[in-house]
């Protein structure tokens, strides 16, 4: 009998994280197919106006929640309208553009998702405060993003039957979220920070969701102090975290996880593209805090490129469309080189 796959990826797969700085889903699909051929993913092209930002592309997915654009954001409305309606476009166009380029793609295939956190920080309720200040609004959000997630996901697998999905649920805000950092609507204050069996809760909900519709749950936060002992309880089976914000503290719980069979998405290269002297010139200082971290924790060197895909640390929307395409071919060059060269 074959032994049963521990990761969904091949070894040294590298992937994005989800934007990129092109208005064109046909030139960001094919790009993706073809820089990222291991681990591609569903394109994000915020550059495209409201709607096609992280919150809108959450929006598109929500059921029975409609959001529209207000000068301060995205605010939930009393009914669907345009903005409900351009956001969902574009998701339609995306999904289109990745269904021409992958229709015969076979392997895992990626897509984001705002999680239920970020976009409670992010959402206004219809009377401006952040949705964040109502733990029944938060509630509501986090049905509704379940509920629609699961549709997309069936729908992405309608689209691409050869692909086993991998959803990667974003929340850069839930450190933040966590420390009651975030302001009020007046910026005066701050909004409490919710109860920790409530944070873990709707993330876990959130998680088994994704898994039972049949995908592999991941989580991506790329501020400082991301909880990953929080993550792995809450059953993600891969976590997308900046490897140059990791450090000595993050040991013992990612430890844990890789223990666990838990896969690792490392951002290696700034959202903004390569710095100078540290593109494919120079790929050791790419992967060394990689390295360094895999020798700290003391895990065998022959696991690392099965264990850890390499990405940028974040969104490439920041990126010229030069650099977007440079950050890609580094991560590809520098999954290879911790395949080849585990240790320095």
């Amino acid at each position: 009998m074959t032994e049963p796959r521990r990761y969904p990826w091949p070894a040294a797969s590298a992937t994005g994280m989800g934007s990129y700085p092109w208005t064109d889903p046909d030139e960001a699909a094919r790009t993706v197919f073809g820089e990222l051929p291991d681990l591609p993913h569903l394109p994000e092209l915020p550059a495209r106006g409201a709607g096609a930002d992280t919150v809108g592309r959450a929006a598109a997915l929500l059921v029975d929640l409609p959001l529209e654009v207000q000068p301060t954001g995205w605010r939930v409305a009393r009914a669907p309208g345009r903005d409900l309606a351009r956001a969902r476009s574009f998701l339609s166009w995306d999904l289109d553009a990745v269904q021409r380029h992958g229709a015969a793609f076979q392997g895992a295939f990626k897509l984001q998702v705002a999680g239920p956190w970020t976009l409670a920080a992010s959402v206004e309720l219809r009377g401006g405060e952040r949705m964040l200040s109502d733990p029944g609004a938060v509630a509501d959000l986090a049905a509704s993003l379940e509920e629609g997630l699961r549709a997309h996901i069936a729908e992405v697998a309608g689209r691409l039957p050869g692909a086993h999905l991998v959803v990667q649920v974003d929340e850069p805000g839930l450190p933040a979220v966590a420390a009651g950092q975030v302001p009020t609507a007046s910026g005066l204050r701050r909004i409490p920070a919710p109860d920790r069996v409530r944070v873990e809760e709707r993330l876990r909900a959130l998680s088994a969701a994704v898994a039972g519709a049949g995908a592999v749950p991941a989580v991506h936060c790329c501020a400082p102090g991301a909880p990953v002992s929080l993550f792995h309880r809450c059953g993600f089976r891969a976590l997308a975290l900046d490897a140059a914000l990791l450090g000595r503290e993050d040991d013992e719980a990612l430890g844990t996880a890789l223990e666990d069979g838990v896969g690792l998405i490392m951002g290696v290269v700034p959202g903004t593209g390569p710095r100078r002297g540290e593109g494919l010139s120079d790929l050791g200082s790419t992967v060394d805090p990689v390295r360094e971290l895999w020798n700290r924790i003391g895990l065998g060197p022959e696991a690392l490129a099965d264990a850890v895909v390499c990405a940028p640390a974040c969104g490439l929307a920041g990126a010229s469309p030069d650099g977007a395409r440079e950050a890609l071919a580094v991560c590809r060059a520098a999954a290879r080189v911790l395949r080849d060269e585990p240790r320095r």
